[in-house]
């Protein structure tokens, strides 16, 4: 009896000699990698936003200001103002005998938007006309400001204040007024009935230009 105890205590000591140097279970498929597991988890790398493609596209606001300064002045009495759209930093409607015309200003930033003539050249270009206009220049409160006024038929445009169809009779002041942290660009379309009354209002709008306190 004494025997077989023996020999049944030796084998237990056997047995548990050989399960402390057997090898740890293997992770199976089923089982996450830490990396999984944590994207699976409220807060893991599945909640941070997905790379942004290089094929994205951001809608882009155009500023009203510049690190330079920015501008005001006084739309002339009788001009619808609307709020600005697009690339726009002002807007209005310019009520008229002939129908409304579009008055509209831009900023792109500090220089840029191209040269003055490269912009007087393009506003005329915008026009058929047998006449030949010349940009007139002057200073207001320490600007320069050269304008166009072109009459004729208005182009067909899909941009900036300009008829999606050809306008006969039509009339275009455009206007660049530099300064610190300019250029800004002003430009009025619409019936020559309706603009052509409002030839000296253009005019007095931009002599009013002045730097933003």
């Amino acid at each position: 009896m004494l025997r077989h105890i023996l020999m049944l205590s030796l084998l237990l000591a056997l047995l548990c000699a050989c399960n402390k140097n057997a090898p740890a279970p293997e992770a199976t498929a089923s089982t996450p990698a830490p990396a999984a597991a944590a994207a699976s988890q409220p807060g893991g790398d599945s909640s941070a936003p997905a790379p942004i493609s290089a094929h994205s596209e951001a809608a882009v606001e155009a500023p009203t200001a510049s690190p330079g300064g920015s501008l005001d002045f006084d739309l002339p009495k009788g001009w619808e103002k609307q709020p600005p759209s697009g690339i726009r930093i002002a807007q209005a409607s310019i009520p008229g005998p002939g129908g409304p015309g579009d008055f509209a200003a831009f900023f792109f930033g500090p220089g840029g938007g191209g040269s003055v003539e490269a912009n007087i050249d393009r506003w005329v270009g915008q026009v058929e006309t047998s006449d030949h206009p010349k940009p007139e220049t002057f200073q207001a409160n320490g600007l320069k400001v050269t304008w166009v006024d072109a009459k004729g038929t208005l182009k067909a445009s899909q941009m900036g204040p300009a008829p999606s169809a050809s306008m006969s009779d039509a009339r275009l002041y455009g206007a660049v007024v530099e300064g610190p942290g300019g250029p800004w660009f002003f430009k009025a379309t619409g019936p020559d009935k309706t603009l052509a009354p409002q030839r000296d209002a253009f005019v007095t709008m931009l002599k009013s230009v002045r730097a933003k306190a």
